[in-house]
C-alpha cells in the first residue's frame, strides 16, 4: 500500500475517533443570532455589468444563526465555502452564495459581508487617454427564514468646489478631493457602475487617474463652472436615487476634504422608501434615525 492511501486511511480513522465537540447539546437554551469568522481576506473575481471580471481580495465577515440547543458551528466550513467559490461573484449573484452558507452549515440565517477594491477604466475628458481608478465597494447579503435582504455600498472620489469661495473672491475659489457613498438596499440588480455613474455625475467635477495637460485644464475648468457645498452634493444624489426604482432604501454621505481648514465638511441623509410610501410621503426625504434601519440595514 502506497503512502497516500495508508494516510487517507489513517485520517478517515482518526476522524472516526475525534469528538464533534460542537455538534453536541447545550442546555442554555439561548439562540445565537449570528456566529462565524470576522475580517478574513481571501480572492475572489467580481463581475461588472458587461460581463467581464476581475480579480480582487475581499476582506469576508461569514456568520449563521445558531440553534438554542446546538453548542457550536463549523467555522473550517466557512473557509470552504470561499475556497470552493469558483464563479465570480456579482450583486446580481451574490445571494446565492449566502444562501449557500445556509445549507453548508445547516441553518435558517445566514450573513456574509464583504469589502473590496473595485477598478474601473476611465478615459480622461479630452486626451481620451486610459487609466485606472480605485472604489472603495461592500456587498452585504443577509437571508433570514428565506426572506433576502441585499446591500450594495459604493465610495467614490470627486472633486467639489466652494460656492462661496467662487462668489467673494475676485479671481480662483477653493476646492478639493471629496467622497461620496451610497449604501443602498436592493430587490433588483444595480451594478457597481450604475452606482459609480449616479455619485460622479453629482460632483463638481470627477476625477481620472491619468490626466494630461489639456485634460486637466478641462477638469480646473469644469469644477470652477460648477461650483457645490456639501449639501447640494447630498441633495443632488438623493434626488437621482428617489426616481430609480430598483433602490427600496438608502443611507449617502458626502465628505468633502477641506483645502483652508483642518477639518472635513459633511452631510448625511437617510431614506426608506418602503416607508416613506406607507406613510404617504413618497416625494419627500425621510430623516430616518439609524436604530430604525441599523437591524435590516447594515452599517
Amino acid at each position: 500500500m502506497d503512502t497516500f492511501e495508508e494516510n487517507k486511511k489513517t485520517g478517515k480513522a482518526l476522524s472516526n475517533e475525534l469528538q464533534d465537540t460542537q455538534n453536541k447539546v447545550d442546555v442554555r437554551n439561548i439562540p445565537i443570532s449570528r456566529v462565524g469568522i470576522k475580517n478574513i481576506k481571501y480572492p475572489f473575481k467580481i463581475s461588472d455589468r458587461d460581463g467581464v471580471s476581475q480579480s480582487t481580495i475581499g476582506n469576508f465577515t461569514m456568520s449563521v444563526g445558531l440553534p438554542d440547543d446546538v453548542k457550536g458551528t463549523h467555522m473550517s466550513r466557512f473557509v470552504q465555502i470561499l475556497e470552493d467559490q469558483q464563479e465570480p461573484l456579482s450583486i446580481e449573484n451574490f445571494d446565492s452564495l449566502v444562501t449557500n452558507t445556509t445549507n453548508i452549515l445547516e441553518s435558517d440565517a445566514a450573513y456574509i459581508s464583504v469589502d473590496f477594491t473595485y477598478f474601473k477604466k476611465k478615459k480622461a475628458p479630452v486626451t481620451r487617454v486610459e487609466s485606472l481608478l480605485d472604489y472603495s465597494i461592500n456587498y452585504t447579503c443577509e437571508v433570514k427564514n428565506n426572506i433576502v435582504n441585499k446591500y450594495l455600498k459604493v465610495t467614490v472620489p470627486v472633486t467639489s468646489l466652494c460656492p462661496c469661495s467662487k462668489n467673494i473672491s475676485d479671481y480662483g475659489a477653493h476646492n478639493q478631493r471629496s467622497h461620496i457613498s451610497a449604501h443602498i438596499r436592493t430587490e433588483k440588480t444595480v451594478w457597481i457602475d450604475d452606482i459609480v455613474e449616479m455619485l460622479e455625475d453629482q460632483a463638481s467635477c470627477q476625477i481620472y487617474g491619468l490626466l494630461k495637460r489639456p485634460d486637466e485644464k478641462y477638469v480646473t475648468e469644469k469644477a470652477y463652472e460648477n461650483p457645490k457645498f456639501t449639501e447640494d452634493i447630498i441633495r443632488d444624489v438623493a434626488v437621482t436615487l428617489n426616481k430609480d426604482d430598483r433602490i427600496t432604501a438608502y443611507k449617502i454621505e458626502s465628505e468633502n476634504f477641506e483645502s483652508i481648514h483642518n477639518h472635513s465638511a459633511y452631510a448625511y441623509i437617510e431614506k426608506d422608501k418602503k416607508k416613506d410610501i406607507y406613510n404617504n410621503k413618497k416625494s419627500k426625504i425621510s430623516y430616518l434615525k439609524f436604530s430604525q434601519l441599523h437591524s435590516n440595514f447594515p452599517g
